[in-house]
């Protein structure tokens, strides 16, 4: 009774959202803090006010929140843990304040960044061709390629787990192909530089599209956002799951040239015209209006994982230079499934994937510096 495409389909698995009892959960990459208590205003006078409102399709093209975005991106230049708060007044890190001003026609929204992502799959990979991505990246783009009949050419990262740049910038221009990658990268955790990834649209075909997923950005990396203004082609992915402590919310948007967006925008308009819901929009746009909580949030994040990898480094880990709220590491002579296992006995979740060349790594998500403390107690006695 079954499509024969259904054949094909390896769904994603997430991290578990166990409900028999209760974890300290660092396996999913949220964020330990909660939104800024200006989201939940916001929610709660929006039902509390117009409760009728429900009853109402949303605004489809989702404007207000366009406009709160592209704002908020011009205040940080995509990057939150680098800026400074000055009385609620952020100011963005030099080397990252935008060499233009973004509009709100530069944006498109979804239902999280794995929608939005499924959207750009379709818009803009062929099946007559493969898609350039690295071996290991965010599990969910092979899942789309399934999806969609889009063939993949997955090329190996390096031994230091850096991605294959001349490998993939190679391939992309011997098949005339589109790239993708997170940056920085899920679940290696290391970062490209701008200069880096500018040198890989320089070399790769103008005519397919170039997509960055800047899931983890905020939390030390470099966005790419201020080179659109040069590459048309590019496409940033982005959202509010992580450093705007919003993964209930369901939430991710890109920012492109307005031709790209519009693409997507047809996409849309042909699966479901109404992906964000009204409460989502409004919450989005409260937590785009104080971007300051973030940045101290982010901030936070940042210290915590330093003070953890350290930990990690004096007890004979191997563990990369996160740019991420994660942490990937090893230790030799310790079995990465009984690491994750006796971890879980004791009372918290980390990630672990069965996948070929990772299976001995744990993934790590950065909680509150209590509850990295917990966990600390629990790997001492590993």
């Amino acid at each position: 009774m079954l499509a024969q495409r259904m054949k094909n389909l390896k769904p994603y698995v997430p991290g578990e959202q166990p409900k028999d009892r209760e974890y300290i959960k660092i396996n999913a990459n949220e964020n330990p803090y909660p939104p800024s208590p200006e989201v939940g205003k916001a929610v709660k006078s929006f039902i509390d006010g117009n409760l009728e409102k429900l009853g109402l399709y949303p605004d489809p093209d989702s404007k207000e929140l366009h406009a709160a975005i592209a704002d908020m991106l011009n205040k940080t230049g995509g990057v939150l843990s680098r800026c400074q708060v000055n009385k609620k007044e952020v100011i963005p890190s030099p080397e990252d304040k935008l060499p233009f001003t973004v509009t709100p026609d530069m944006i498109y929204t979804g239902n999280g960044s794995d929608e939005v992502l499924s959207f750009v799959f379709y818009a803009f990979f062929d099946s007559d061709r493969p898609l350039i991505c690295p071996e290991h990246s965010y599990s969910f783009y092979p899942v789309y390629c399934g999806f969609y009949d889009i063939p993949r050419l997955p090329v190996a990262l390096n031994k230091d787990w850096t991605l294959d740049v001349k490998k993939m910038t190679e391939l992309s221009n011997k098949n005339n192909s589109s790239t993708i990658f997170a940056n920085p990268n899920a679940p290696t955790s290391l970062a490209m530089t701008r200069a880096e990834i500018k040198k890989m649209l320089d070399e790769s075909p103008k005519d397919r599209v170039f997509v960055v997923d800047e899931a983890y950005v905020d939390f030390g990396g470099e966005s790419v956002i201020g080179l659109l203004k040069d590459y048309r082609n590019l496409v940033v992915v982005r959202t509010f799951s992580k450093s705007l402590c919003g993964a209930g919310l369901r939430s991710g948007y890109i920012v492109a040239n307005p031709d790209l967006v519009n693409a997507v925008t047809t996409v849309k308009n042909s699966l479901n015209h109404f992906p964000m819901d009204a409460v989502t929009q409004v919450a989005a746009v409260a937590a785009c209006r104080d971007v300051s909580y973030y940045v101290e949030c982010a901030k936070k994040v940042c210290d915590t994982r330093a003070d953890f990898i350290s930990y990690l480094k004096e007890r004979g880990y191997t563990v990369n230079d996160s740019k991420t709220n994660f942490v990937f590491l090893k230790k030799d002579g310790l079995e990465g499934k009984k690491a994750y296992e006796f971890i879980k006995q004791n009372g918290i979740l980390v990630r672990r994937f069965d996948t070929p060349g990772i299976e001995e790594y744990l993934r790590i998500t950065i909680g509150t510096q209590d509850q990295m403390n917990k966990l600390k107690e629990i790997m001492d006695r590993l």
